[in-house]
């Protein structure tokens, strides 16, 4: 005898998928739609590199798919590839880091995933800046911790300080601080210096210090600094996504204290077994193919430019320093106060994909939109024009 469907009891959904939805990816779906009904769309929403993988990225995976048998690999990845990427650190940095303490993951992601598990109990405060990647607030949520946003300025450069982490910290105690240089959305710089304070700051409070840099090598002016350089017990956490232009293959890695490596190993082996073998074939690639991303890299250069041209002439002077990345942080604060309406009109009618502020910053997002110029010098043009028409209206 079965039950009334009436008396069913169904099972709810936990309370820490209970997240904020990535306004980016939804904007990205809203114009996908545009697209599948004949409608042209400039695509300046998401960063995502416009250009394909490197070539010797694709003939290596070719290759390895040629040999045909495609397995696991140790959970911290590919020996080679551990080794070329510690090579990396000492050829672009000059900063020697042995392999042993490099883990490859599946993308940033995957890295951050397993390095809160790792350095974090439950319920650990992590200081955060704001605006920032959205992903932070909520990976950290999902697992069960507490992102503290600290609020950036243009009167600290727009960067975290020593001095708010340690007011944060004296407030409540904090675990850990997680920076990204250069930053999403904004493109913003922290100099080696602000660097070296922040590791210092965490070394002396006690602090896990945890520094994104997956947009590294995307610098127009200088290079960007590795935390590495300043403090050793540093957790970093890089990418092939956006410089090496490889976002799809999902291949990441970091560099962890010694400390980190076998609990950082033993998660690994139980939530995904290793990161794809192909895609880490791929990877070891990459740092091959220099020329060809620093011509890609070139092409951002040139859309930057023209963004930073064309902006203030279209009535729109101010945005974050663009110092790296391929993000421009616009304050539209002077056309509205709900960027959120701003972005879905500016889509509807002109067919400009960007995304709304409130994704980066809950507080003060409402007066910004990010304008990702990964994209083609066409969709650079396209966005400005329509741009202007728009705030003309």
């Amino acid at each position: 005898m079965t039950r009334p469907i009436s008396a069913t009891l169904h099972p709810k959904p936990s309370a820490r998928s209970n997240v904020a939805p990535f306004l980016a990816m939804d904007v990205m779906a809203a114009a996908n739609r545009r697209e599948t009904q004949g409608l042209p769309v400039a695509h300046m929403e998401v960063g995502q590199p416009g250009a394909p993988a490197p070539r010797k990225v694709v003939e290596a995976a070719q290759a390895a798919l040629a040999i045909g048998r495609i397995g696991y690999t140790e959970a911290l990845g590919i020996p080679s590839l551990r080794q070329r990427i510690a090579r990396h650190y000492r050829d672009a940095y000059g900063v020697e880091v042995p392999a042993s303490r490099i883990v490859v993951t599946t993308g940033s992601s995957g890295g951050f995933i397993l390095g809160f598990l790792a350095m974090f109990d439950p319920g650990a405060r992590v200081a955060i800046t704001a605006p920032g990647y959205p992903a932070y607030r909520n990976t950290l949520l999902g697992l069960g911790l507490e992102p503290v946003e600290i609020e950036t300025t243009a009167a600290t450069g727009w960067v975290m300080t020593p001095e708010a982490v340690e007011r944060a910290h004296a407030e409540k105690p904090l675990a850990g601080l997680l920076v990204m240089s250069p930053a999403n959305p904004s493109g913003t710089m922290m100099s080696p210096q602000a660097l070296a304070a922040l590791g210092e700051t965490c070394r002396r409070l006690g602090l896990w210090f945890v520094s994104d840099e997956i947009y590294h090598g995307l610098t127009y002016e200088a290079p960007a600094a590795t935390a590495l350089a300043f403090d050793e017990d540093a957790v970093v956490i890089n990418s092939f996504s956006k410089y090496y232009c490889m976002t799809g293959w999902r291949v990441g890695w970091m560099v962890v204290p010694e400390a980190l490596v076998r609990p950082i190993e033993r998660l690994s082996q139980s939530l995904y077994i290793s990161v794809p073998y192909l895609s880490q074939v791929a990877a070891e690639a990459a740092f091959e193919a220099t020329d060809e991303l620093e011509a890609i890299k070139a092409g951002y250069a040139a859309n930057r430019a023209m963004l930073l041209e064309g902006l203030p002439r279209i009535g729109l002077p101010d945005f974050l320093p663009v110092d790296g990345a391929f993000y421009v942080y616009v304050d539209i604060g002077r056309y509205t106060n709900d960027s959120m309406v701003f972005c879905r009109e500016l889509l509807e009618r002109e067919g400009v994909a960007t995304t709304p502020g409130p994704d980066f910053d809950p507080a003060r997002g409402h007066r910004y939109l990010r304008i990702s110029f990964a994209g083609t010098q066409d969709d650079c043009r396209a966005t400005l024009e329509g741009l202007e028409r728009f705030l003309k209206r």
